[in-house]
């Protein structure tokens, strides 16, 4: 089984097939910051882009990733280090405190304004409903997604 995983082709041996996506980031390729909250699919800490699509990797074995491309926090940078956008308006936006599960928020984000680029603060709201976070608040995270949408707009 083969994924791609930050733009690097990975071969997956067939007996890790049933270990989580979120185990074989941190424990086999070292990716630690895809964070475990739950570890029952329910808290989005976890969240990873699938074919930019946001899943939740505590809860999806690597059998589902096979051809996938699979982006994690450390994938959203650019080759020089510079911020992705959408990690640039967390920060301006406030929406870190802890920064637990700014990585899964961020790449909600990222699935979010891939399929809409410019979501209504209602359409944000209902994206981030079941991606927690105990710190900040969604205000300043709603704020963030718009700035990121923004940016994202501009040449």
């Amino acid at each position: 089984m083969i994924i791609e995983v930050n733009g690097v082709s990975v071969t997956v041996d067939d007996s890790k097939k049933d270990m989580t996506l979120l185990k074989f980031l941190r424990e086999e390729l070292a990716l630690k910051g895809t964070k475990n909250g739950c570890g029952i699919g329910s808290c989005g800490t976890c969240t990873v882009l699938a074919d930019m699509k946001a899943v939740r990797s505590c809860v999806t074995p690597l059998s589902k990733c096979d051809g996938k491309k699979i982006i994690t926090i450390e994938g959203m940078a650019l080759p020089d280090g510079t911020l992705h956008p959408i990690q640039q308006a967390f920060l301006d936006a406030g929406a870190i405190q802890c920064g637990f599960c700014t990585p899964g928020m961020v790449l909600n984000a990222q699935a979010l304004l891939y399929k809409n680029p410019t979501p209504r603060r209602e359409e944000i709201r209902e994206a981030f409903k079941n991606v927690l976070c105990r710190c900040t608040g969604y205000q300043q995270i709603v704020d963030a997604v718009e700035l990121a949408a923004e940016r994202m707009k501009q040449p």
